[in-house]
This record gives C-alpha cells, structure tokens and sequence, in this order.
C-alpha cells in the first residue's frame, strides 16, 4: 500500500482525507487520487536524472485526467500521447506541445495536421508506410516534421503478453534489421527532419535487465546511424517500468533510472523517458461498496457496484489489486459512514470479489478473505493506471466520478456522468 493511502484510526486515509468521506460525499464507485503521491513520483525521475539533459514524457493512456496532467504539466513534464484526443486533453489540461512526442502504429491525417499544427516536440513514426505520410502531409501544410523511427529491438520483457511490444512478431515499431534503411529514406524525405530514436518494450516490466538489453541494442543503432553521416538529438528509451501490485518487487525509480545512465555513459544526446503506470498506478483507489452478500456451497461472492467496466485490467489481464476495507474493526466512532447498522460483528469469508455487470468475466477479485456485510466500503488498491482510462458504459453504466485529495481537501475532477448522457447523441428512427 502506497505511503499516501494509509489507515488511521482504523480508517483508510487519501493524505489526510478519510476515504468513507470521499463515498459519502462523492459516491460510489468512485476513483481517488492523491496529489503528493503524483508529485513524489515525478520528483524521483527528476532527482535521478540531475545532472543529465532529460525529458521526462508522461505516458498519457495511463491516465487522462486533466487534473493528472495539469499536475504534471506544472512539474514540467512532457507527454508520450498516442492519439489526437490525448493531444487535445494535453494542451486543454495546460501541458506544452513542444515536449510531446506522438506514439503510435495507425496515426491518421487528421492527427498528423492537428499535432504539426500543435508544434509538438516529435512524431515517433512505426512503419514505412506512415513514414511517407507524414511527408506528404507535412508538405502539404508546408511544414518539416520532426521524427524518430520507434525501433523494435525484439527483447522480450518477461510481462504479460497483451502489453509486452518489443518482440518482432509485435505490430509496434520497425524491425531492428530495416532501421537503418528507413532512416536512409527518412533522411532523403523532403518534409521530414530526424531527430531521434524511440524504443519501448512493454509495460509493468519489473527486472531492469530487459531495459538494459533493449538500451544497448538502441546504441549500437545510434552509433550505426553516426557512421551514416546521421546524428540524432534524442535517445528515447520509452516506460514500462511496473508498479507492486501484490508482490511484484519492481526496482525503485532511483536504481532504474541509474542502470540505464550506465548503459548511457559518455552519451550526450537528450534522454528521454516515458513513465505512465509508475507515475499515477499506486497514487489511486476504486472506492467501491458492498451491495449483497451471496453464499454459495462452493464460493461466497460480495457483489460490489463496481464492475468491469469499471476496472477493466482483471477481466482482460487476470490482474491483481489488492482490495482493503475503508474501516477496520472497531470501527471509528468518528465517522458515519462507516459501519452503520448491525455491521459490527462480521464473520471472515472468502470472497469473490465481483460487480454487477452480466458477464461471467465480471470480477474485480479473486479468493480474498474479507469481513464484510452489505454497504460495507472497499478500497480497489493500485487503481491509478488503466483504470479509468480503460473504463467503459458496457451495460449502459455511466463512468464514475473522480476526485484528487490535495492535504486535507477532496476535489471533484471528474463529475458522475448520468445516464441521458450517454444517449444523448443516439437518434431512433421510423
């Protein structure tokens, strides 16, 4: 559990804020996030990397609020996107477009006119195909895009399947073997200037050495393309770095960031990285609330009005968050919203943790020994990331609301949506 959710008084604290307030003002379910832990975070990728020319790149598909980025943003950080939406959310949320880089495999016009017209720091350009895009595009506005070619440098990152990227049989990036011809014709390209190289294996990687791997085959490119009479401004070593979920023990930012200074020694080009899940993964709850109790012969589930669409990453991964009662037995005499009827005396169960929606897949967790009753609150730990950037309104559900703990005070950033909203733009038809 992260130093910034913490119990006090047998309550589960955001900073200073008791989470059973945030239920009864807010509702549930609900997203929380803490300010202090966004900004610790950024600042050990910013102390790490003292003394180097540096662009720490958020990875915004991580988490899109714009409360998120406009944190980051005034701590100076740049932004990985991956699509124009995640541009818009960038400069709407006050982040500055000449230090975002745009990732991404399918790239349309319309993004790329948006993004040049932005003057965004670099496109990270995937294939042959978009490389000769982007010129045509550009010189059609009369304007030179600065690129990168994201390489593939075919390193397995020992993680889950669906987010390892830096295998060859990966739609990402171009094959380690073509690179240099495709700088080749970036370079012969009227509309295009080269100003680095991109690299990113995966996400939720906890061993540094799979990093290494990838750092040292991206070098031996650099130095290729040096010989080619190509000299690159930026070396982009991508995110991925992961986060505790259960017990993962991922290095600290601080040990990461200085394996990879070692593998860059002597090195003068800008380093830049793409933190996301690390950033904002354990600086956010699910705030969720028991609505029944079911025994069964085999299993006892605790429906929860959080669902799937709420929390996507244990249907689609078999992901692990742990999951904490707001209050402990005693419970505070200090708040209502804790325990409330004759919810003192409850028995330890183990619970399937699942929601309302109708599918089989609809579970938040698996198998945890909890004591609980109906209206009792839970805590969906290490929520931050793809969280609710993953969320959906399968079911008709609307999105939950989010709110930032700053100290002691809870803000809205994220209202509730309502139901109308969700069909506002539907039409029938006779």
């Amino acid at each position: 559990m992260s130093d910034y959710f913490h119990y006090q008084d047998n309550q589960l604290h955001a900073e200073q804020v008791p989470l059973a307030d945030i239920a009864a003002q807010f509702g549930t379910p609900c997203y929380v996030y803490s300010r202090a832990a966004l900004t610790d975070g950024y600042r050990q990728f910013s102390n790490a990397l003292q003394g180097r020319e540096h662009l720490i790149c958020y990875a915004v598909k991580a988490n899109s609020n714009l409360a998120i980025l406009n944190v980051f943003a005034r701590l100076g950080a740049g932004f990985d996107i991956v699509s124009g939406g995640e541009l818009q959310r960038v400069l709407a949320a006050g982040g500055d477009a000449r230090k975002v880089v745009f990732s991404g495999v399918g790239k349309t016009v319309a993004e790329m006119r948006l993004a040049l017209d932005a003057g965004i720091l670099c496109f990270n350009v995937e294939s042959a195909a978009e490389l000769e895009r982007l010129n045509e595009v550009a010189g059609n506005m009369g304007k030179v895009a600065p690129v990168s070619l994201r390489v593939n440098p075919d390193v397995d990152a020992k993680t889950h399947p669906y987010i390892s990227t830096g295998l060859k049989q990966s739609k990402f990036g171009v094959a380690y073997g073509e690179a240099i011809a495709l700088y080749r014709r970036a370079r012969d390209l009227p509309h295009l200037r080269i100003t680095g190289v991109d690299c990113h294996i995966g996400s939720q990687l906890t061993e540094t050495s799979p990093f290494i791997a990838a750092a040292e085959k991206i070098l031996a490119l650099v130095d290729a393309l040096a010989v080619e009479g190509i000299r690159l401004e930026h070396i982009d070593l991508g995110g991925g770095l992961g986060i505790r979920y259960h017990d993962e023990t991922p290095p600290a930012i601080a040990d990461y960031v200085a394996a990879l200074l070692g593998a860059l020694r002597g090195r003068s080009e800008k380093l830049i990285l793409e933190p996301g899940r690390v950033l904002v993964g354990n600086a956010g709850v699910l705030l969720t609330r028991v609505e029944y109790l079911k025994h069964g012969e085999e299993k006892n589930f605790a429906i929860v009005d959080a669902a799937m669409n709420d929390l996507m990453r244990p249907a689609l991964y078999e992901a692990f968050h742990e999951i904490l009662p707001v209050c402990r037995e005693p419970f505070p005499q200090s708040s209502p919203a804790c325990g409330g009827g004759g919810d003192r005396e409850k028995q330890s169960l183990i619970y399937e943790i699942v929601g309302p929606v109708c599918e089989t897949g609809d579970f938040i967790g698996h198998a945890r020994n909890l004591a609980i009753a109906p209206q009792s609150l839970l805590a969906v730990l290490s929520a931050g990331a793809y969280g609710m950037s993953m969320s959906s309104n399968y079911n008709t559900r609307p999105r939950v609301a989010e709110v930032m703990v700053d100290g002691r005070v809870a803000h809205l950033v994220r209202e509730r949506e309502t139901v109308a909203q969700l069909y506002v733009g539907e039409k029938t038809i006779l």
